[in-house]
């Protein structure tokens, strides 16, 4: 199996990507092993998609980076994103 993933660092900031272990991959986000992710850090799992292909998991990630795929990721999450501004305003 393979996840594709949306993490959320603290400030906000999101990145998409894939993984075979998931709980493992995450780890290694908070530890500073990827440079894409070391100064944003620490990440949460915000969301997460299985895929039985290793093909189908890196289509979705590279359509989950485009502009139509965040769109979708803002509509499917709507509701927690707006829980954290209305938290953030409180």
């Amino acid at each position: 199996m393979f996840y594709v993933y949306v993490l959320e660092a603290i400030g906000g900031e999101l990145y998409t990507g894939y993984t075979k272990d998931l709980k493992k991959r995450i780890g290694q986000h908070n530890q500073g092993l990827n440079s894409s992710t070391k100064r944003y850090g620490p990440w949460r799992l915000i969301y997460y998609e299985v895929s039985l292909n290793q093909s189908d998991a890196r289509r979705r990630e590279g359509y989950l980076k485009t502009t139509q795929g965040r769109r979708l990721l803002k509509r499917r999450l709507k509701d927690y994103f707006y829980n954290q501004e209305k938290n953030l305003a409180d």
